[in-house]
């Protein structure tokens, strides 16, 4: 019986060492927006890991959302403990704090913005496959704000 217990307790012991050594690796992914064209509101930072996510107008397919002060003219928000995958972000400058995005006739009038675009238009619609990168470490990202 002394020997089943012994057994019993390394078994377990072998258990919690190998879930600790085995956990998955995290990272952190810093992102930036500079040149708001002023610093009222928020900016939103919409993170997505699936293709087809974006565009998601309604912020309805995200998998993690943060938002930030904005400070002279720049924002920031690190998301933590990710796992390594592909990503995309998506900013918002919500100047009325409303979580939704305000449009004109078609057009956005609050700023938006995409990782990896510069610019936005009829031949260049923001999709996952353009706006994602690869996350393997931790990383920084300055994502452009487009107004139109």
């Amino acid at each position: 019986m002394k020997k089943l217990v012994i057994i019993f307790a390394l078994v377990n012991v072998g258990f919690l060492l190998t879930s600790f050594t085995f956990q998955a690796k995290t990272y952190s992914l810093t992102v930036e927006v500079n040149q708001l064209r002023n610093s009222t509101g928020v900016v939103q930072f919409a993170l997505y890991n699936k293709d087809g996510s974006i565009p998601d107008e309604d912020y309805k397919k995200y998998y993690k959302i943060l938002k930030s002060k904005i400070e002279n003219g720049s924002s920031r928000v690190t998301f933590h403990q990710l796992p390594a995958g592909k990503y995309a972000v998506n900013i918002f400058h919500d100047e009325n704090m409303n979580g939704k995005i305000e449009k004109g006739f078609i057009l956005p009038e609050e700023g938006i913005g995409f990782s990896n675009y510069s610019k936005i238009g009829l031949g260049n619609k923001p999709n996952f496959k353009k706006a994602s990168f690869v996350l393997n470490t931790d990383k920084k990202i300055v994502v452009k704000v487009i107004y139109f």
